[in-house]
């Protein structure tokens, strides 16, 4: 298969753009910076996710068929912070974690349908869709509640097309964008809330990605995978 996965310079990204390609997939990666292996884009640039498709799309030789929109941001704004510093932290956090997927989404939907061909869109959500976030998040939790609902609406919109469309919504896992809050004091709180006694592996959530890319049956398009320890149950 061919895919495309956003953000995968770090964490679960990364570990799930490690194991695509070691399972024999043609795996095209991107972070915002780019480098030897992976294509440039910085998601907060409205043009960056066309210019990220184009180019995944010429050195896949004009075929993609898996989307996985990995790429996120969790930055803490203040509840009581001025009106310019709280608008400028919700327009980037809804540009790059859901503006960006849906740019994603909308080409690789039309991708299929012009070329005729199945396809699969795997959107990385969170926790947070379901039980909210702390008070310095309303923006993350928001983005990831709007991801999930317009993963229902590709699932809904395109099966009848052979367009599959997932959602995983992991809790706390262990990477570079949280490893600074949990070593910190909320860290401990964090862990007693799971009853499985630990946060999620970013392997554990790539093992997720895999399958709902690569082997989950059609009729579980629409679904979304909990990767939680228990700390969420739906």
């Amino acid at each position: 298969m061919n895919i495309l996965i956003t953000g995968a310079s770090r964490g679960i990204g990364a570990a799930a753009y490690s194991l695509l390609k070691s399972s024999d997939h043609n795996v095209i990666g991107h972070s915002s910076k780019g480098s030897a292996e992976l294509v440039a884009g910085d998601l907060s640039d409205p043009t960056a996710p066309r210019n990220i498709w184009d180019t995944a799309l010429a050195e896949l030789d004009g075929r993609i068929d898996v989307l996985v929109n990995n790429a996120g941001i969790y930055e803490a704004v203040p509840d009581n912070a001025p009106d310019e510093e709280w608008h400028a932290a919700w327009s980037r956090t809804l540009t790059i974690n859901l503006q960006a997927a849906a740019d994603l989404s909308k080409l690789a939907v039309s991708h299929f349908l012009d070329l005729g061909i199945p396809g699969r869109i795997i959107n990385i959500a969170s926790r947070a869709a379901f039980r909210g976030d702390s008070p310095q998040h309303w923006h993350y939790a928001a983005s990831k509640g709007a991801m999930v609902s317009m993963t229902k609406t590709i699932a809904r919109g395109y099966a009848a097309e052979g367009i599959l469309c997932f959602a995983v919504a992991p809790g706390f896992t262990v990477s570079e964008m949280t490893e600074e809050y949990l070593q910190g004091r909320g860290g401990a709180q964090i862990v007693a809330d799971i009853p499985l006694g630990r946060v999620a592996t970013t392997d554990e959530v790539a093992e997720v990605i895999r399958w709902l890319a690569t082997e989950a049956p059609a009729s579980a398009t629409g679904s979304i995978i909990d990767v939680n320890g228990a700390s969420y149950v739906r």
